[in-house]
């Protein structure tokens, strides 16, 4: 069968360079088909299609794996693939852009069909990097916003290779199938900080609302999905059964990504803040563990892509028409811009998760099932109290950009592309609000048993109850009092520093006295060989006169003294001094 055949990484990654290659029109048209093409093979693939391989004659890995869970993620990314590729075509995307788009859409295909440590994290890295060539081509800011992108997923990255380093210590084997997760407490605690700047573990975040905002707005759909879904899925890959920190740090994420949204007015930072904040949810079911919990946070990584995707396609129209990016230069386009104000709000109620639309299918399973558990009690108010700042920031948002005030200007509505674009995955986030079903059907582990109740494991979820509706007009009817309430002082704050201030900082300033230290020690050293040697020398050939030598003098041997001080500043001695003391402790513990 031609399915078990073709890995979808292999597809995409031969249209990235073709798209390369290829005038603009026909490359974007050869994107759409193959990220298509790939969510097709994704889904039709036989779960259970691999292939098995010898890694230098020594390590079994499985290049290519189908299960539930990758054959989920491989679907979703190969529609949205698809539907980023034709709103980039629409939007004035070159086709080298488009090309790094499609190579970050293949590599993120290979992470997450990897069957062994090895393989996910070889694509983990190439994600990294293709993603960074996206963000780099846009030039500007977008420049050294993606050179501290790439610095901090390099040291995530080597984070995780170095519990899979101790992972293949403990167990012999790189193989997900040769143990649950991840074992052992170094394995986890490298695991789970790599992955944690992937996912954006709250102080570990700041690249998220850096980087999203810096490049072409359609470059920007394709980063709101593929590192931090990716990251989940690696998440779930090195703790299977969940972890009480771990559930934990995501309703930490939910918290404080949804209230940092709400104090900025730049939009694609808002809605990048709000990434944290619904990858937090998927993170605590994850983290929670149980097999209902675990279809939750995949299902709204499902959903998630959806909404996320429309929110940054309808803002990127909005910066496409207008030419600006901040809530404090526009106003009022609802009026001219019917279309895309429509599919905004689909979205936002989607991210909301108000009932009737996807966000609260998955969002509500996750909660739900926080709910269930005494330990996770604090978890589920963590949970909900982010369910109310997102409807607070989201409220912000769509009032000030459609509804208050006016802009000067004209101003068209989206363009055929893009409304198309737009269109389905508004479509999407309505039919999985409305028929649940049809979402439960392709989730891991799920059986369906109604339009609107499904089972996992041992629990059954129904969506639809009166205690599930009235939390999610609770949540809504909170945000808008809290909006009334905190519209005025909302409209004058612009963005407020995040920790990457401080880390920014105290990395320019630390690194600048390593480069000071590094050059005295070097001099130090330098002087004091160049001493030794022409001492030596003197010594050597007339030693009667070295003895004869004036005791503090300047001068040695008849050469000017300042040749031979090599202590000739005090930062100088210091080294020395330290350097000194470190090498009789390193030497009285080797022997020891």
């Amino acid at each position: 069968m031609v399915l078990d055949v073709i890995h979808p990484a292999a597809l995409v990654l031969l249209a990235a360079v073709l798209a390369w290659r290829l005038p603009r029109n026909v490359g974007h048209a050869l994107g759409v088909v193959a990220t298509a093409s790939a969510a097709a093979i994704s889904w039709f693939a036989p779960e259970g299609t691999h292939y098995a391989v010898d890694l230098f004659g020594t390590f079994p890995a499985v290049l290519y794996n189908v299960d539930q869970f990758s054959a989920l993620m491989g679907l979703i990314f190969g529609f949205i693939g698809a539907m980023a590729v034709l709103y980039s075509w629409y939007s004035g995307a070159d086709r080298v852009q488009t090309a790094f788009a499609l190579g970050y859409v293949g590599t993120s295909f290979g992470t997450v069909f990897a069957g062994d440590w090895l393989t996910m994290i070889f694509f983990w890295e190439l994600m990294a990097v293709t993603s960074t060539l996206l963000v780099w081509h846009y030039g500007g800011a977008a420049v050294r916003a993606g050179f501290r992108y790439a610095l901090l997923h390099g040291i995530g990255g080597s984070l995780l290779l170095a519990a899979i380093v101790w992972q293949y210590a403990e167990v012999g084997s790189l193989l997900f199938s040769a143990s649950t997760g991840m074992e052992g407490t170094t394995a986890q605690v490298l695991a789970a900080v790599g992955i944690g700047v992937n996912v954006g573990f709250v102080g570990l975040h700041a690249w998220l609302p850096d980087t999203y905002p810096r490049p072409h707005v359609a470059a920007s759909v394709f980063l709101c999905v593929f590192t931090t879904k990716t990251g989940v899925y690696g998440m779930f890959r090195a703790f299977p059964e969940g972890h009480l920190w771990i559930a934990y740090m995501g309703g930490a994420m939910a918290v404080f990504g949804a209230f940092a949204a709400l104090l900025q007015s730049d939009m694609r930072r808002l809605l990048s803040y709000h990434i944290q904040s619904q990858v937090g949810y998927m993170i605590a079911g994850v983290g929670i563990g149980t097999s209902l919990a675990v279809a939750g946070a995949f299902g709204h990584v499902f959903n998630h892509i959806l909404y996320k995707s429309l929110l940054f396609m309808a803002v990127g129209v909005v910066i496409y028409r207008t030419g600006e990016e901040s809530l404090d230069e526009i106003g009022g386009l609802g009026r001219t811009m019917p279309f895309t104000a429509i599919t905004f709000t689909v979205a936002a109620l989607s991210i909301a998760g108000f009932p009737g639309f996807n966000g609260f299918v998955s969002k509500g399973i996750v909660i739900a099932e926080a709910h269930h558990y005494e330990k996770y009690e604090a978890l589920w108010y963590l949970l909900l109290l982010g369910g109310v700042g997102t409807f607070l920031s989201f409220i912000k948002l769509g009032y000030f950009a459609f509804v208050e005030g006016s802009y000067d200007g004209e101003v068209k509505d989206a363009n055929v592309g893009q409304s198309v674009g737009m269109g389905l995955v508004a479509a999407l986030c309505v039919l999985l609000g409305i028929y649940p079903a049809a979402l439960f059907e392709i989730l891991p582990n799920s059986h369906v048993l109604g339009w609107q109740t499904f089972e996992s494991g041992h629990y059954e979820f129904e969506v639809f109850t009166a205690s599930h509706l009235i939390e999610g007009v609770a949540l809504a009817a909170a945000g808008l009092v809290g909006f009334a309430i905190l519209r005025a002082p909302l409209h004058r704050i612009g963005t407020v520093p995040d920790v990457d201030w401080l880390y920014n900082r105290a990395g320019f300033v630390g690194t600048r006295w390593f480069v000071i230290l590094v050059t005295e020690l070097y001099a130090v050293v330098d002087r004091g060989a160049v001493w030794l040697a022409d001492t030596s020398m003197t010594v050597a050939s007339d030693p009667e006169a070295y003895v004869r030598r004036v005791p503090g003098s300047e001068r040695a041997l008849g050469e000017p003294g300042e040749r031979y001080r090599p202590l000739r500043s005090g930062i100088g001695r210091s080294i020395l001094l330290v350097t000194l003391v470190a090498t009789v402790v390193l030497v009285a513990v080797l022997s020891g």
